[in-house]
């Protein structure tokens, strides 16, 4: 897959009192993207749930590069960064783009999965690695050991 983005609207509830883009809305947008990726490469929280399994966050940071103002048209983009070649442990890149050919940010999360039953990280189940074989990557993309 050579991208996977969508299109996200900015909701007057997402603005703080400086009339841009509250900061955690972008964090938001990076789960709301991640979770769609899933559920349309057969990852549906209902699948996660019947395999006791689901992804957990080790770091997430967010670099804000443009201010992002009520009516931008916004752009976010999934990359995979890096990742073990089991996809235990993963670092993905999400860019979010306004009005088409601006990078407003850069948000960048270090990632694993989780066995819901025994709450301990867990090497995930095949149909995960075959998502994460689809995934865009990025340029300097890398399999870690």
């Amino acid at each position: 897959m050579e991208n996977y983005s969508k299109n996200v609207e900015i909701r007057w509830s997402d603005l703080d009192p400086n009339y841009h883009l509250r900061h955690s809305v972008f964090y938001d947008w990076g789960a709301f993207l991640r979770i769609c990726f899933l559920n349309e490469h057969q990852l549906s929280p209902q699948v996660l749930m019947d395999k006791n399994f689901g992804p957990i966050v080790f770091r997430e940071e967010c670099v804000f590069k443009k201010e992002v103002l009520f009516g931008d048209l916004i752009k976010i983009n999934l990359q995979l960064q890096k990742s073990r070649r089991d996809g235990s442990r993963w670092t993905m890149i999400h860019e979010v783009w306004k009005n088409q050919n601006i990078l407003a940010a850069i948000l960048t999360i270090d990632g694993a999965w989780m066995d819901t039953i025994i709450r301990k990280l867990t090497k995930p189940p095949e149909i995960v690695l075959s998502a994460f074989e689809i995934i865009p990557k990025t340029i300097d993309f890398q399999w870690i050991d």
